[in-house]
């Protein structure tokens, strides 16, 4: 499938530059175009290969300014990340059968469950009992929506997901296959005896709008209460969301990361990968949390960055690294002025010795 310059600069509302006519059918990294590909610069340290690209049609910054001529058409926009992603996106609805209607058989759906209209539901689905799946959800074959569960307007459930009991969905959610929403929270009472009695796990997930969730996620419902997920949150894949907890709106966590129990993150928080947090704690609004960090105590003021394990201020913790790295020569040094001050100490001594006679 192609495209020109021209159709391309319409769709993202970008300024052109060069030949309207280029045309385009595949899309490719800078470093690696050929021609007919469309590429995209926001990262300034790929600008070196936008003199030599080989790409027919290249997205830029509005702020771009050249230092060499160029072979490529340039489509100027606002963010070039940005567009290209929307590009991306109107691009998938098209390849990927966004258009799939009806339900497929076999499928198994309750006879008290409600569908709404242009629903897609592939085969070997199940829907449970009192569902209500809204108009433009897609559901993919292999998928388990448990009873009494709720799926707004224009959601997908990928294939393989799992959806407990009681759980509800807002709009536009997206659910990535094998991820699990609403298993049993990790609740077990010591008894004397050394033994653990398990906790009934009655509560359920709370999911709103606009949250994407990565593959093999899981999210257990709340010992009594909900789980919440609040719009816009970005869960990448293998992430283990507790019961109870909270994670504030268009806040966005990356692979391995897990949360306790009852931990309630605050909007607009940024989360590295293999993260661990403790339960019962808060994180404040904008918190910034590098790779494997570990994070022990509350967040109390926003908008701050965190590094290590015990996470700490980030550019408290790179000094204390440099200082980390330096150790065994600090330990020679150390050594040597020991040495130095017994050998002063000694002198001394018979200095002293000396004088007294």
């Amino acid at each position: 499938m192609q495209f020109t310059a021209q159709q391309i600069a319409t769709l993202i509302q970008g300024r052109l530059e060069g030949n309207p006519h280029a045309k385009v059918s595949d899309v490719a990294k800078i470093e690696e175009a050929v021609s007919g590909s469309l590429c995209f610069i926001a990262n300034p340290k790929y600008e070196e290969y936008l003199y030599v690209t080989k790409a027919s049609i290249v997205i830029v910054n509005d702020s771009l300014e050249l230092m060499q001529p160029v072979s490529a058409t340039l489509i100027r926009v606002k963010d070039a990340y940005s567009g290209f992603a929307f590009l991306l996106e109107k691009y998938n609805e098209i390849i990927s059968g966004n258009e799939k209607r009806g339900i497929e058989q076999p499928s198994y759906i309750c006879t008290t469950a409600t569908i709404g209209n242009n629903v897609y539901i592939g085969a070997f689905a199940y829907v449970g009992e009192n569902v209500i799946i809204e108009d433009g959800v897609k559901i993919y074959p292999g998928a388990y929506i448990g009873n009494n569960v709720v799926v707004k307007e224009n959601s997908k459930i990928y294939s393989g997901v799992k959806i407990y009991d009681e759980c509800r969905l807002g709009c536009r959610v997206v659910i990535h296959s094998g991820s699990v929403i609403g298993g049993d929270g990790f609740g077990f009472a010591p008894l004397s005896d050394g033994t653990y009695k398990k906790i009934p796990q009655i509560g359920n997930v709370i999911i709103e709008d606009d949250v994407e969730i990565g593959v093999n996620t899981t999210i257990d419902r709340a010992t009594m209460g909900s789980t919440i997920i609040r719009k816009g949150v970005k869960l990448d894949n293998l992430i283990q969301v507790a019961h109870n907890v909270e994670i504030g709106e268009n806040t966005v966590i990356a692979a391995q990361t897990g949360i306790s129990g009852s931990a309630k993150i605050g909007r607009n928080c940024v989360i590295g990968g293999q993260v661990g947090m403790v339960g019962h704690i808060h994180i404040a609004d904008g918190t910034k949390i590098n790779a494997q960090s570990g994070i022990s105590k509350s967040v109390a003021n926003p908008n701050i960055t965190l590094n290590g394990s015990p996470a700490f201020e980030y550019k408290s913790s790179l000094k204390s690294q440099a200082i980390f790295r330096n150790l065994p020569e600090l330990q020679q040094r150390l050594l040597k002025l020991e040495e130095t001050v017994q050998e002063l100490t000694a002198l001394l001594s018979i200095q002293n010795l000396e004088y007294k006679k």
